[in-house]
């Protein structure tokens, strides 16, 4: 459990903090072991980096070159990723959003006229 605070307390998910104890002959009781592991925990996390990763879901939008404003604007007021673009008469554009936002993402462009989204596999 001490070991498991320190985790809750700084945050993180879908980490593995292991801590070895060799016994030297001195006993430190439950008090001293409790201490021992969330000192060590805490100190091993404050010395680690942390990445923060998202789980992404790349679309893909197909329109004609003159429907290209609706989409730009749409993709500049939501703050979406391009991954890639092909600016052609039938214009492509892969785009990635957050997980949870995904879903109103393929509303929004599900929802225009001329404009077609489909899941990138």
């Amino acid at each position: 459990m001490p070991i498991y605070g320190q985790i809750q307390s700084f945050g993180v998910t879908n980490i593995l903090v292991v801590i070895v104890r060799y016994f030297g002959g001195t006993k430190l009781g439950v008090g001293g072991l409790i201490s021992a592991y969330r000192t060590a925990a805490q100190m091993t996390l404050e010395i680690s980096p942390i990445i923060t990763k998202t789980i992404n879901v790349h679309y893909l939008i197909s329109f004609d070159y003159k429907n290209i404003n609706k989409v730009m604007r749409v993709i500049k007021e939501k703050n979406i990723e391009i991954i890639t673009q092909k600016m052609e008469l039938n214009c492509e554009i892969e785009i990635a959003t957050r997980q949870k936002n995904a879903e109103s993402i393929f509303n929004t462009f599900n929802s225009m006229f001329e404009i077609e989204i489909k899941n990138k596999d």
